[in-house]
C-alpha cells in the first residue's frame, strides 16, 4: 500500500524495527501461559493440585491484568525517563521471572505461578513503550501504518502456539520458560544497540505528573478510546490467551483425529497449539493492514466494518454449535477483524492525543488489557456455569454492539472538531 512506501526516508527504520522486535518477543512471553495451560494443569495435578475452570482462567488472566495496569506506569515512565530506559527496566523483570519459573520447574506451586504471571505482565506492558517509541519518529499522516507495524509484534503469540506445546512435550513445560529467558536476553542486548529515543527536533518529551493523568481521564474521548480498545485488543488478547483451553474443551476429538491422520501426531495438545496459532496469526499479521486501511478510509469507517463483522461472528458462535472446520474459519475471521480494528483505533489515537501519546498509549493499552482479562474470566465463568461457551460469546457480542453505538455517537463531533486539523483521515 502507498502508506508503506511513504515510510521510506521518514523517521528511523532501526528504531521501528527494534520496537517491533521488542514487542514481538514481549508479546510471546506475555501470553506463553495460554498454550501451556493444559500441560501446567496436568503437572500441578500430578503433585496434588487440581485447577478448577475458574482457577485456570485466573492464571491465564493475571498476566493480562498485570500488563494492563503496568501499561499506565510504563506510559508515565516513557514520558519521564524515555522509552529506551523504560524498556530495559521492564525487560529485566521479565527475564528474572522466566528463569525463576524454569529453575522451580515441576515443583512450582500455583501461588508461585500467579507471582510469575504478574512478572510476565511487564512483557505485556511493553505495548506502552514500543508504540510511542516508534510513533514519536513519524508524522501524523503515517501514524496508522507505523503503529500498526510496531504493534504487529503481537505475532509473538503465534510463535507461542506453534512451538511451546512441542517443546513442552519433548523437554517439559518448564523448558519453554528457559527458551523464553534466553531469547529475551538476546532481545535485551539487541535493543540496546538498535533503539533510539527521538531527538528534541523530532519529538519533545513532556514529562507528566499525576494531575496530567487526571486531566486526560476527565476527557470523554479518553473513555471512548478505552472502550474501543477494550473491545479490539481486549478481544484479541483474551481469545488468544484462552484459545487452547477453548479448543481442547470443545473440539478435542476432532483435533486428535486430524493430528493422527495428517501429521501422525498423537499429542492433541500440540495440534491444539497449531490450530490456535492459525487463528491468532490472522489478527497478529493484519494489524498494520488495519492501520493502513484506516489511513486511507478513516478510522471511524474502518471500525464500523471491523466491529460489525466481529459482532456477527460472535453471535454465530454463541447461537449455533459449529462443526470443527467451520469454527476454525469463524475464529480465524474473528481474530483477523479484531487485529485490524487494533490498527484502526491507533490510527485515531495519535491524531486526537498527539502531544500526550506516551501516557495515552498507557491508559488506552491498559483498557485493552482489562478487556482481555474480562473476556478470559467471562469464558471461564461460562464454562464453569453452563459447561459451554455460548453465554461468553453472547456477552462479548453485546459489548461489541455497545462499541458500535459509541462510534455513532462520537463520529460527527470528532470529524468537526479535532479531526479538522488532525493531519489524517477520521
Amino acid at each position: 500500500m502507498a502508506s508503506f512506501k511513504a515510510l521510506k526516508g521518514q523517521g528511523d527504520a532501526k528504531t521501528l524495527f527494534a520496537a517491533f522486535l521488542y514487542f514481538d518477543f514481549s508479546f510471546m512471553v506475555w501470553t506463553m501461559l495460554g498454550p501451556l495451560a493444559t500441560e501446567i494443569s496436568q503437572s500441578l495435578a500430578m503433585h496434588g493440585f487440581i485447577m478448577s475452570p475458574s482457577q485456570k482462567a485466573t492464571l491465564l488472566s493475571i498476566p493480562i491484568l498485570a500488563g494492563a495496569l503496568l501499561r499506565i506506569l510504563l506510559g508515565f515512565s516513557v514520558d519521564k525517563f524515555g522509552a529506551k530506559k523504560t524498556a530495559l527496566m521492564a525487560q529485566t523483570v521479565v527475564i528474572s521471572v522466566l528463569f525463576y519459573a524454569f529453575f522451580r520447574g515441576e515443583h512450582i506451586s500455583y501461588n508461585e505461578l500467579l507471582v510469575v504471571a504478574v512478572g510476565l505482565g511487564f512483557a505485556g506492558a511493553s505495548f506502552a513503550v514500543a508504540l510511542p517509541q516508534a510513533g514519536q519518529w513519524y508524522p501524523p499522516k503515517l501514524q496508522g501504518v507505523v503503529l500498526g507495524i510496531a504493534g504487529a509484534g503481537n505475532i509473538g503469540v503465534v510463535i507461542d502456539f506453534l512451538f511451546a506445546p512441542k517443546i513442552a512435550e519433548i523437554w517439559g513445560w518448564q523448558a519453554v520458560f528457559l527458551v523464553g529467558g534466553i531469547l529475551s536476553t538476546i532481545i535485551f542486548i539487541t535493543y540496546i544497540f538498535l533503539a533510539k529515543d527521538a531527538p528534541e527536533e523530532v519529538y519533545t518529551p513532556r514529562p507528566k505528573k499525576l494531575k496530567d493523568y487526571a486531566k486526560l481521564l476527565k476527557d470523554k474521548d479518553t473513555w471512548w478510546f478505552n472502550l474501543f480498545y477494550a473491545v479490539s485488543f481486549g478481544g484479541f488478547v483474551g481469545f488468544a490467551g484462552y484459545m487452547k483451553v477453548y479448543l481442547m474443551n470443545t473440539y478435542q476429538a476432532d483435533m486428535s483425529s486430524f493430528g493422527m491422520n495428517v501429521f501422525d501426531e498423537p499429542n492433541v495438545k500440540v495440534i491444539a497449539g497449531y490450530f490456535g496459532a492459525l487463528t491468532i496469526f490472522a489478527g497478529a499479521v493484519l494489524r498494520p493492514v488495519g492501520g493502513a486501511v484506516a489511513d486511507k478510509l478513516g478510522g471511524v469507517k474502518s471500525l464500523y466494518f471491523f466491529f460489525g463483522t466481529v459482532a456477527l461472528l460472535a453471535i454465530l458462535n454463541a447461537t449455533i454449535v459449529l462443526p470443527f472446520w467451520v469454527a476454525i474459519v469463524v475464529l480465524f475471521l474473528t481474530m483477523a477483524n479484531l487485529g485490524m480494528a487494533n490498527g484502526a483505533v491507533f490510527q485515531l489515537v495519535p491524531q486526537r492525543f498527539g502531544k500526550d501519546i506516551g501516557i495515552m498509549t498507557g491508559i488506552i493499552g491498559a483498557a485493552g488489557g482489562l478487556g482481555g482479562t474480562a473476556l478470559i474470566k467471562t469464558l471461564g465463568w461460562s464454562k464453569g456455569a453452563f459447561d459451554g461457551y455460548a453465554a461468553g460469546f453472547m456477552i462479548f457480542a453485546g459489548v461489541v454492539l455497545v462499541a458500535i453505538i459509541g462510534i455513532s455517537l462520537v463520529k460527527t463531533r470528532w470529524r468537526t472538531t479535532w479531526g479538522v486539523a488532525a493531519g489524517g483521515r477520521i
